[in-house]
């Protein structure tokens, strides 16, 4: 490559609070910081602005994602950031700061714009409002479920300009067979005495409609009546957890989630459990039987899933979207007919009655995901100067 000078990135998204885009943001910031280059982040707070700022980003707190008239605003205020500090790269990964971005980018000389770089986290609506999030120079798809949909829903894209960057996990963090330390282990048990002696399911997500909190509860139902049946001495008595912080939004969902679970007579704090946000999902996935991945529509990729088989603990979900695309490569056996609520009890209960084993999973790793994004930021780079020189 021909640049080897830092480089400035500058990425954009509405927050930092928690959620798989945000955590990639700061996972790249973090490699760029490491590898000599500068990271910039625009986005409101949240609780994961002080570790991004001393991991060694620069945090711009602009309200990015807002979708009402301030927003002219901050593309005013961008276009002048841009201008002065003229950043190698823009990368934007939601479409409310990518509308604000890209407007932002295209009003500058072309001379002095920087690579514009989308990454598609998600199965979007197909509509023009969307379609900003395939308008970069490069577009990332987090993995083939993602490259496939815009293929498909937008034949305009030159294929050259997607670049395929699955999402990773650190193996150092998520190594095969973690087991949390005792300290952590007499604390949990303290928290929730309720669960000794039973397996426990276990649903990683904030608590919005699409994460199919309703299903996990037909789930927890089945499993109570097989073991009132008795018919199977394996089967131990089963406790859910939802893992995952209250949405602000929809502040009613969680008493409808409790009103559900009581009207199927599940007893809240033994059958079903709310942990409310948490930073310890990792130990709270290996001390689980199985984890659930239940969500209403595909995913992109399913973090949590590759998290937990990373570790060995078995995962049942709806075979679609990124989920599908771990569970069929990873393990085939947990990989259920999407919106089958019946299969997919039936197959939490034989992970539970007999737990598969959980091969080693290869692949996948954070250090791959980092490295092939700013690979790609430096070789579209020189593509560019390349041209120019033409």
């Amino acid at each position: 490559m021909s640049i080897k000078r830092p480089l400035k990135v500058v990425q954009m998204l509405p927050a930092l609070e928690s959620g798989g885009v945000e955590r990639g943001t700061l996972e790249l910031g973090r490699h760029l910081v490491q590898s000599g280059h500068r990271s910039v982040v625009i986005a409101s707070g949240g609780r994961m602005t002080q570790q991004l700022q001393d991991e060694g980003s620069l945090w711009l707190p602009w309200s990015v994602g807002r979708k009402d008239p301030s927003a002219l605003y901050w593309l005013f205020r961008l276009r002048y950031w841009l201008q002065r500090e003229r950043p190698d790269v823009l990368h934007l990964r939601s479409r409310v700061p990518a509308w604000i971005g890209w407007l932002a980018w295209r009003s500058l000389p072309k001379a002095t714009r920087p690579l514009l770089v989308t990454t598609v986290h998600g199965f979007y609506s197909v509509n023009r409002g969307s379609a900003i999030m395939v308008a970069g120079e490069r577009v990332v798809a987090v993995s083939t479920a993602i490259m496939d949909y815009i293929l498909q829903s937008y034949p305009s894209v030159e294929p050259e300009r997607i670049q395929l960057i699955h999402r990773g996990v650190d193996d150092a963090l998520y190594s095969h067979g973690f087991q949390p330390d005792s300290k952590w282990l007499a604390q949990w048990n303290r928290d929730y005495p309720a669960l000794k002696g039973r397996q426990v399911v276990t649903l990683p997500g904030r608590l919005t409609r699409l994460k199919g909190h309703a299903t996990l509860l037909l789930i927890l139902e089945y499993l109570r009546s097989l073991n009132e049946q008795g018919g199977d001495d394996s089967m131990q008595r089963v406790s859910g957890l939802i893992v995952g912080g209250e949405d602000p939004r929809h502040s009613a969902y969680l008493q409808e989630i409790r009103d559900r679970a009581e009207a199927l007579g599940l007893v809240i704090g033994e059958d079903l459990i709310f942990t409310g946000h948490r930073t310890d999902l990792r130990e709270i996935m290996a001390v689980s039987d199985v984890v659930l991945s239940l969500s209403e529509k595909p995913e992109s990729f399913g973090r949590t899933v590759l998290e937990a088989l990373k570790i060995g603990t078995p995962v049942v979900g709806y075979g679609r979207g990124g989920v599908g695309e771990m569970l069929h490569t990873l393990l085939p056996e947990g990989a259920v007919t999407p919106g089958d609520e019946v299969a997919i009890a039936q197959q939490t209960a034989a992970f539970l009655q007999k737990r598969p084993e959980v091969p080693e999973v290869p692949g996948f790793t954070l250090q791959a995901m980092v490295e092939r994004t700013l690979e790609m930021y430096l070789e579209a780079l020189h593509e560019r100067d390349r041209m120019a020189d033409d």
